[in-house]
């Protein structure tokens, strides 16, 4: 895929990325959105490849997702 054009419309999508210990690997998911996830072996890879699969499943249609991510949060407790 090639770079966006400042003119094209965008959809933003929030991904979880998170290191897969028995490859190494990093693996990203977009909440809530069936079938959109993938792997590299970094962030740029992921970022490409998250986009490749995200473009793919918008070509079949408006996604019916499951869930709406709403962000990230510390949680502490005592050690």
């Amino acid at each position: 895929m090639g770079d966006l054009e400042l003119s094209e419309p965008v959809r933003t999508f929030s991904a979880v990325i998170e290191r897969c210990p028995d490859t190494g690997l990093l693996v990203g998911y977009v909440p809530g959105f069936p079938g959109a996830h993938s792997q590299g072996e970094t962030l740029d890879e992921l970022q490409a490849n998250l986009q490749e699969v995200i473009a793919m499943l918008l070509e079949d249609g408006e996604p019916a997702l499951e869930s709406d991510f709403v962000g990230l949060q510390q949680i502490i407790v005592p050690a």
